[in-house]
């Protein structure tokens, strides 16, 4: 199928399968003798799953990090933890987004709290 038709099967668009080639998300598809991309069913599953992965925090960076092992993810057939076939770093980056999630929400925590002081105070915040 071509991009377009691909893009909506991942509920996606062609500008967002583009991205993912250009970041080694998604490897180059095959192309017709006019030079236009063609995706079969494994690229479309595999884009939903890129898709899922940025969806709950994961960066591009963190989902390049294991693209050798989405596939495995596609086919529902992931290695047992640690493994032959086992990502080396899922832990690793999971772990590495919660603690960047962690730290963010702390961070707006103790802004929420300083706004929400001032205003009990009846003090305008500081502009910035």
């Amino acid at each position: 199928m071509r991009i377009g038709d691909a893009a909506a099967a991942a509920g996606t668009t062609p500008r967002a399968l583009r991205f993912y080639e250009q970041n080694d998300l998604l490897p180059p598809p095959r192309r017709t003798a006019t030079g236009q991309r063609e995706y079969g069913p494994r690229d479309v599953a595999r884009v939903r799953v890129i898709r899922e992965l940025l969806s709950v925090g994961l960066t591009v960076a963190d989902v390049r990090d294991c693209r050798d092992r989405l596939d495995l993810l596609v086919e529902d057939t992931l290695p047992p933890y640690g493994g032959p076939g086992a990502c080396a770093r899922p832990l690793g980056i999971a772990q590495r987004r919660l603690d960047a999630l962690d730290a963010e929400i702390a961070r707006l925590t103790r802004l929420r709290e300083r706004l929400a002081s001032r205003m009990r105070a009846g003090t305008e915040p500081a502009r910035s």
